[in-house]
């Protein structure tokens, strides 16, 4: 029996809490009567509720993010109209700016901002029996001196999870589309620290870290130090960081170019390559430094790359939103992650609403629906297009198949024009089978491709991945003769393979 409990949905169930265990290790002397439970989104909300009010909690903090925001919603009803005596604390980014476009209206006490101090205040007063505000804001911690969380994964946790790290907080940008500009002001943990808790994980066999810092290539003396720290080991791990594309000198550089295969995963925002429109949304881009550094990464070091455009982005029309994924494809072949413009309560993109017709969904993930230079129907295919292009480019599974779709180098227009012939023949972009989606594209490609061309090149990425068997209507395609052993597969994911 706990008197408190600290629980979230996460998007996936190798994903683990940072925001819990800050939570956590900040409760003092209320940390004996407390407990982490964790849970995944889609899960049966009222088997969730049994399992948390089965502890017989007092309070119950549950983190809200624009994933999980509807199913905490229905969550929080859940528990107060089954255990009315039970406190429900919300925190979070989905909570910590208004408008609230989920109904929280159940919820007890909702706290904004950085929650460490804030949230443990709370639960002495109300375990105290003292009645306090409902909405609570926090201006922000003391970065180097509340209590580290790194102590409270456990080994559940480091062999089957990610281990999510920050060694900084805030953003020096002002994107107007990202909760993190709101926080301009960096704030740092003592390298020391940080380094001592790496290892602290270390040495308990954590392999799989992910670090949230949203600029990690900021201060460089701090990812020169965090690097070195992992090219010292000898051992396999996985690290992912957040980077800045302008923001690599030659010392950086030469340190990224150690890094073995498999082991090293960046994620670089770029958003457009329009200047114009970057502008407009408060991005500063060094456009011509971005190009150099994208072909320094795919061309001199083996790091796994997702550069990330957005679709919809207030003045940016298809044709631009076209030209910066061709430009993209020609610089590198890593993966390209489509986002579709969203929202967030808290951010200044809501400005340009009446200027652009910005119109968006009320529902999370409050993605844009239409504006004056893209209407409902064009959206929706992008929609599909970005999703399509997930699992068929993104996945790794057809690397080879898809050189036969941008072989004249018009990678937009191709694949344009493939999602919607794709989406015609499926109705749907959800539960198509690899299986299938390969009939689909070798079905597709030979209305302009050899159709033996066409069979051996997808024969080549099913043979790529192991395990796989060959799709029924390949096998009446391909020679007799063919030697079906299958290859080895890496032992590395094969989105973090090197694209041929």
């Amino acid at each position: 029996m706990k008197n408190i409990i600290l629980t979230t949905l996460n998007a996936r169930f190798s994903h683990s809490s940072l925001a819990l265990r800050y939570l956590y290790a900040n409760l003092h002397e209320l940390q004996e009567s407390s407990q982490i439970v964790e849970f995944v989104i889609n899960s049966p909300v009222q088997t969730i509720a049994e399992e948390i009010l089965a502890l017989n909690p007092k309070i119950v903090g549950i983190g809200v993010y624009i994933w999980n925001a509807s199913d905490v919603s229905e969550l929080v009803k859940v528990i107060k109209k089954v255990s009315p005596k039970t406190v429900v604390v919300l925190g979070g980014p989905e909570v910590s700016h208004k408008p609230f476009r989920v109904d929280f209206d159940m919820a007890d006490y909702i706290i904004s901002g950085e929650g460490e101090e804030v949230f443990y205040e709370l639960c002495k007063d109300i375990l105290g029996g003292y009645q306090k505000e409902r909405f609570l804001s926090s201006k922000g911690v003391d970065f180097t001196t509340i209590a580290l969380p790194y102590a409270h994964y456990s080994d559940f946790d480091i062999a089957n999870r990610h281990i999510y790290i920050e060694s900084s907080r805030g953003c020096p940008f002002e994107c107007e589309f990202c909760l993190s500009s709101i926080d301009l002001k960096m704030r740092y943990l003592p390298l020391e620290v940080i380094l001592s808790e790496l290892e602290k994980l270390w040495v308990r066999g954590a392999r799989n870290f992910k670090f949230i810092d949203r600029t990690f290539n900021v201060k460089i003396s701090y990812a020169k130090a965090i690097l070195e720290y992992f090219l010292s080991k000898n051992e396999e791990y996985f690290i992912h960081f957040e980077v800045i594309p302008d923001n690599f000198p030659d010392e950086l550089k030469e340190m990224l170019k150690l890094f073995p295969p498999h082991c090293l995963q960046l994620e670089v925002g770029i958003q457009t390559l329009n200047l114009g429109i970057a502008k407009n949304i408060k991005r500063n881009l060094k456009l011509e430094k971005i190009k150099e550094n994208l072909r320094f990464l795919e061309n001199e070091t083996k790091a796994h790359l997702h550069v990330d455009l957005i679709i919809g982005l207030p003045g940016e029309s298809i044709e631009s939103f076209a030209s910066n994924l061709d430009e993209l494809y020609a610089l590198t072949k890593c993966e390209i992650q489509l986002g579709i413009l969203k929202k967030l309560s808290g951010t200044t993109i809501n400005r340009h609403d009446i200027e652009y017709g910005m119109v968006y969904s009320d529902t999370p993930p409050y993605d844009i629906l239409k504006n004056d230079l893209i209407d409902f129907a064009l959206m929706q295919d992008m929609k599909r297009f970005a999703r399509f292009w997930d699992i068929v480019y993104n996945s790794g599974n057809f690397q080879k198949s898809t050189k036969l779709l941008f072989v004249d180098g018009k990678v937009f227009e191709n694949f344009y024009d493939f999602s919607k012939w794709l989406y015609g023949m499926s109705e749907s972009t959800y539960k198509i089978s690899l299986d299938r989606m390969a009939e689909f594209l070798y079905e597709y490609l030979t209305k302009k491709n050899d159709k033996d061309l066409v069979a051996n090149t997808i024969l080549e990425d099913v043979m790529s991945i192991g395990g796989r068997k060959i799709p029924p209507f390949l096998k009446s395609l391909i020679p007799k003769n063919y030697d079906f052993a299958q290859k080895e597969l890496s032992k590395a994911n094969k989105r973090q393979q090197v694209r041929d």
